[in-house]
């Protein structure tokens, strides 16, 4: 028999432009593209696995790229995205027989201070930004520490991220309250959760009483007279859950701890202190 006549590449038509991809596939170098094949699809499983076992800290693209549990974050330098942790392992996983001061717990920095939040002044907000989340998404994230800076300001009391000691139009996020009843709306819905608030205070005497009062978180205060003052364990957390007493709040003014009842947080409170070697 005579050998079939090979059949030549500009029988194959197309109305439409083809691919470079496709045109090749009708050529005598199919076979080499086909080889590649398996060896793209091994470095695609390859960037694939790489993306998924991506860890804390590592960079990422948005979206995608971060391991189980973790999500893309725009918090790198220049706002580039990295992995970060959706939510914090629990504390209470370890049972609550413990003394609070044995647990540690996720704290937020400038929790009011929201990215992209106008002031409820009607002003445009100048002053940094230092949270993505609200008070109330970042309390079921797993926070349970909060750090807030109190002014007086338009006759109340306002959470300010602010220079000087006085709050303006252009650095007021919210009136305190606000906050405070997101706090209290919290600890209603979850009766086994423990939150610290930690104040930059700013405002007079007899300012913050009545915020306190008016948020309905009085009932849940821990009162200054059981907290230790000699650096012994503190209550259990067990204990401190059944008698209701699960909102501690510091002040960082000294004198307000004899005259409001509201602890001055140096008193209970060490900070550790990181230096950069020069």
């Amino acid at each position: 028999l005579a050998p079939k006549r090979p059949i030549p590449n500009n029988t194959h038509r197309a109305f439409l432009p083809r691919s470079r991809t496709a045109a090749t596939a009708h050529r005598g170098d199919a076979m080499p593209a086909a080889g590649l094949r398996p060896l793209a699809v091994a470095l695609l499983l390859l960037l694939s696995v790489a993306s998924a076992n991506a860890r804390v800290g590592d960079e990422c693209s948005a979206g995608a790229g971060c391991g189980s549990g973790l999500h893309c974050a725009a918090c790198g330098d220049g706002g580039a995205g990295v992995c970060a942790r959706a939510t914090p392992v629990d504390p209470l996983t370890h049972g609550t027989g413990l003394p609070f001061n044995n647990y540690s717990w996720l704290t937020t920095h400038n929790s009011f201070a929201l990215a992209g939040a106008p002031s409820a002044t009607g002003a445009a907000i100048i002053a940094p930004t230092n949270q993505e989340d609200s008070v109330t998404a970042q309390l079921k994230n797993g926070v349970r520490g909060l750090m807030l800076d109190t002014y007086d300001f338009n006759n109340d009391v306002w959470l300010c991220h602010s220079f000087g000691g006085k709050c303006y139009n252009i650095t007021a996020f919210q009136p305190a309250i606000n906050v405070f009843k997101e706090i209290q709306t919290f600890l209603e819905a979850n009766p086994s959760a423990v939150i610290t608030v930690f104040l930059e205070d700013y405002t007079v005497a007899g300012s913050l009483p009545k915020v306190f009062n008016a948020s309905g978180l009085m009932k849940y205060w821990f009162p200054v007279a059981k907290m230790p003052k000699s650096g012994g364990n503190w209550p259990l957390l067990k204990d401190m859950i059944s008698q209701n007493e699960r909102l501690l709040v510091f002040a960082s003014k000294k004198a307000k701890e004899a005259s409001e009842g509201i602890p001055f947080e140096w008193n209970y409170v060490v900070e550790s202190q990181c230096r950069i070697p020069t």
